[in-house]
């Protein structure tokens, strides 16, 4: 792991963004690996993500040029890396996208010489080792890129042999199954003949887009020309842009002279740290080189997703960190790791990251916890694998372990299926590990299938047309629907488009489920963890536009509100009444009461944050929220769980702040000047250049709150009404949740809780005061009660153990107990076998017990004894298996159980004869 460098990796990130920004380009930030309002995506994979509503002509950015450095994520769909990742020396999971961009400014002439420029001029690679691809249509159907390839011949210095032609695979760029996409130039790099893995192989011709590595692809500029709407349609685009992307751990080996992107020093001090931590030679690195890689760029994807605000759970985003936080952590125990490593690890990958991307330095805290508590979780969850398969082999049939089971256990346990196949042939079974790869397979199916996971290509299609089509015909403005959820709840206007089964249609009837596009609306869009509005649109009779009243021509109601595109927003619903037509005026009307509901609970999410940082620390950011018409969930970071008085403390604090009624007012400012003045952004949120600030306090005084927020608020504090905190508890990784209700919720929980107080007092014959003592009172004669009890059952076991001293028998000079027994517990069937041994000093017990309906055994072995072949666990598993059930444990102490009760005195009748064969009498 060399770091020979000429340029270090900061260098080469800097001039590549130095070079463009002096021919004009704006320098833009990454986006945040989780797309902002992109259905289609399930992680940011390419650089052109957060700018798809540019290219597709309904989203516009202050510039015309940009370039940027974007974090990517391809761990499923199209785009999935995964299974490479290591095996190779340059796929990653998460990796740095280099780019450029024109917005219908400059196209290919520039961006083929800029690169030719930056490639040979500024970073001086050979000419001679570059080589060019063009797009070819080998299915005819798209014309030949003759223009780039010219371009390409006119650069200073290029042989013109290697401009070369490739089909659709290797020279159609498209991001996912719809959106744009256009023809692409390749750039690869000759690495030399030493660099092919294959020269030995009969027939091996080395070649661009072939199958060893001495050609290397760097670059890739992206000509957008088409929007793909479905697998057979392409629509040109009104605007023709560039989009380039270029690897940068890629670039970065070129540079730096290195045949690996893991020996450069994007990767070198990341793999050290592991190295340290193991206190592994060179060679034993070598050794273990595919596990050192693995470990190093997984633990840079788990940092970079937690900064972005994905935490380890069990579906989508989550459910991918989660995967491969443990497939390191698997690496980690395989080369030597006996408990977590990962944080020590992630913080290498921010003090080789962070001076660029800053956030992971300011997050860095939130991560680490987040990750240890992760990997805590994941060697809990080996114990409880393993426990796991005790319980399976214990109830199968045959010797077969099922693959579905062995998969569960991989799964869900994280239980490699080598340890799986160990302990079961250890006990006489064997795995169908076959069965095991047929469920891997299908989850591995399942996970490149999940990148579409809102929407699928046809139904995008459908809305990709109708968007289209309703612009095309002047129902829609060029920026699409009118979307104003602020101002008021309802607006007069006409019903544009409709469709029906995902298929557009003139004209519903009652209980037909629809969707329907309005050129205005004021519904509010699930967003932010705001939930949508649901209401009605309706088309009155005309007098009852004039003089109120009347039964509507026909009624749709609204169940929600979604945006499948950018610009579009279709209202989700079921016809009532009537048959609305496309083209007919109507109104929409958002559910008041509800909207008030929400609003009520927005704004006591912001009071909740503040008085939050206010009682814990500003340490405390928000990690996720819902809010929703009957309840707030508020997710935040603290590593303990609030004491009452913390928590009494914010309940009262923030209703001070409800009652002292503060105005509520809305900004729209600079991003940076409202960073600059104090607003709070959440990470994993997008931001344009423009946004919308909730800032609650009075003028010339200290503000209570600040927040960047585009949800929907009351105008002043007092309009919430009261705040209560219905619960608080953890949901890991260092994460807490609360839960609580505020206005008309509030108001019937108090009453409820009222009606239970007065109720409960009246059943105790107390008065509401003096409820908390008479309860107490009770607590203690009940504990009290208790006592006796366990007392008394002591002593009637003690009895019982003292008629059972007379059955014992004596095989060999050993005595021998094995009786059936009435217990409450196994601890008493374990303290039962305590007395036996402290009675007669060396000697056999094994008791049998039905506890809650199925049969416990327990058998205990003097420690004199283990050496002359007796063993309480296959004591134990071996009568536990006439019950239909097994277990094991020690030499000297062991617990088995079963399923069939009424074959547990047969079962213990087996103890004496075990006993003889063991002493071999």
């Amino acid at each position: 792991m060399s770091e020979k460098a000429t340029l270090t990796s900061a260098e080469i990130r800097q001039q590549f963004l130095d070079f463009f920004a002096a021919r004009g380009h704006t320098i833009v930030p990454s986006a945040s690996l989780v797309p902002a309002d992109d259905p289609t995506l399930l992680f940011t994979n390419a650089g052109m993500n957060q700018f798809k509503d540019v290219f597709l002509n309904i989203g516009a950015r202050p510039y015309k040029r940009a370039v940027d450095t974007q974090k990517c994520m391809r761990v499923a769909g199209k785009h999935n890396d995964l299974e490479d990742v290591g095996r190779d020396t340059r796929h990653h999971t998460l990796f740095e996208m280099l780019g450029n961009w024109s917005f219908g400014d400059y196209y290919k002439k520039e961006a083929i010489a800029w690169a030719w420029e930056l490639l040979t001029e500024v970073w001086g690679l050979e000419k001679n080792c570059l080589w060019a691809t063009c797009f070819k249509d080998e299915k005819g159907e798209l014309e030949t890129d003759e223009e780039a390839a010219g371009y390409w011949r006119q650069q200073p210095g290029i042989d013109p042999t290697h401009v070369l032609y490739f089909g659709h695979k290797d020279n159609f760029w498209e991001m996912g199954d719809t959106g744009p996409c256009g023809p692409c130039s390749e750039i690869h790099y000759d690495r030399g003949p030493a660099a092919c893995e294959k020269q030995d192989a009969p027939g091996h011709v080395c070649g661009v887009n072939g199958d060893c590595g001495r050609y290397f692809e760097i670059w890739n500029l992206v000509f957008i020309q088409y929007n793909r709407l479905s697998a057979t349609q392409l629509d040109p685009l009104s605007a023709k842009h560039v989009d380039t992307g270029m690897g940068f751990e890629r670039i970065v080996a070129v540079l730096q002279d290195e045949d690996s992107n893991y020996k450069t020093d994007l990767f070198t001090p990341i793999m050290r740290r592991t190295q340290e931590l193991l206190g592994h030679t060179l060679a034993q690195v070598e050794e273990n080189i595919v596990a050192y890689r693995v470990i190093a760029d997984h633990a840079r994807a788990v940092t970079f997703l937690i900064g972005d605000g994905v935490l380890p759970g069990n579906v989508g985003r989550s459910y991918v960190l989660r995967m491969i936080l443990r497939r390191a952590a698997r690496f980690g125990r395989k080369i030597g790791f006996d408990r977590p490593f990962l944080a020590d690890v992630a913080d290498a990958v921010i003090a080789t990251m962070g001076a660029h991307f800053t956030e992971l330095v300011t997050r860095r805290d939130y991560i680490l916890r987040a990750i240890t508590d992760e990997e805590e979780r994941f060697h809990r969850t080996l114990d409880l694998g393993l426990a796991r398969l005790d319980s399976v082999l214990a109830s199968l049939e045959d010797q077969i372990v099922p693959g579905a089971e062995a998969f569960k256990l991989y799964d869900t346990f994280g239980l490699p299926l080598e340890i799986t196949r160990d302990v079961a042939e250890e006990r006489g079974f064997f795995v169908d590990e076959a069965g095991f790869q047929e469920s891997l397979a299908q989850q591995r199916e399942k996970a490149r299938s999940s990148e579409k996971f809102e929407m699928d290509d046809q139904s995008l299609a459908a809305f990709h047309a109708a968007l289209r089509q309703l612009q095309d015909k002047g129902s829609l403005s060029e920026k699409g629907v009118d979307h104003d959820p602020y101002t008021t709840t309802e607006a007069e206007t006409t019903l544009v488009g409709l469709l029906v089964d995902g298929q557009p249609v003139t004209q519903a009837k009652p209980g037909d489920k629809v969707q329907v596009i309005l050129p205005v609306t004021t519904f509010y869009v699930e967003s932010g963890g705001q939930a949508t509005d649901t209401g009605m649109i309706v088309r009155l009779p005309e007098q009852a536009a004039v003089q109120g009243g009347g039964e509507p021509l026909w009624e749709i109601v609204i169940s929600e509100a979604r945006r499948p595109l950018p610009g579009l927003i279709v209202h989700v619903g079921e016809v009532k009444s009537g048959r609305p037509r496309v083209g007919e005026p109507c109104w929409a009307l958002v559910d008041y009461e509800r909207r008030w509901d929400i609003m009520r609970n927005h704004t006591a999410t912001h009071l909740l944050h503040s008085r939050l940082r206010a009682v814990l620390g500003t340490h405390v950011q928000q990690a996720g929220s819902l809010v929703a018409p009957d309840r707030l969930r508020f997710d935040f970071t603290h590593s303990a769980m609030l004491t009452q008085d913390e928590l009494d403390k914010v309940v009262e604090h923030v209703n001070d702040l409800i009652l002292a009624n503060y105005p509520v007012n809305v900004h729209y400012e600079n991003y940076k000047d409202a960073l600059g003045a104090g607003a709070m952004a959440l990470f994993g949120e997008k931001y344009g250049e423009v946004v919308r600030v909730i800032r609650t306090g009075w003028p010339g005084e200290q503000l209570v709150s600040q927040e960047l927020c585009g949800g929907t608020h009351v105008n002043m504090t007092a309009e919430i009404g009261p705040f209560l905190v219905i619960s608080e508890g953890s949901v890991g990784a260092g994460i807490r949740r609360i839960e609580a209700v505020t206005g008309r919720g509030a108001q019937g929980l108090i009453l409820e809780r009222l009606n239970k107080l007065n109720n409960a007092a009246a059943y105790l014959l107390c008065g509401p005061d003096e409820l908390d003592r008479k309860v107490q009172d009770m607590l203690e004669q009940l504990q009290a009660a208790q006592k006796e009890l366990a007392r008394v059952r002591r002593e009637v076991a003690q009895r019982d153990f003292e008629t059972l001293m007379g059955t014992v028998q004596t095989l060999s000079g050993v005595p021998v107990l094995a009786a059936q027994v009435k217990v409450a517990d196994v601890d008493a069937m374990r303290e039962m076998t305590d007395w036996f041994r402290a009675r007669v000093g060396s000697g056999v017990v094994v008791l049998g017990a039905t506890i809650d309906g199925r049969p416990q055994i327990v058998a205990a072995v003097t420690d004199d004894l283990t050496g002359r072949g007796l063993h309480a666990g296959k004591l134990a598993g071996a009568v536990a298996k006439v019950v239909g059930g097994g277990g094991g444990g020690k030499p000297t102490l062991a617990q088995a159980g079963g399923r069939d009760p009424k074959r547990l005195a047969e079962a213990l009748a087996l103890v004496p004869g075990l006993v003889s064969a063991a002493l071999g009498a």
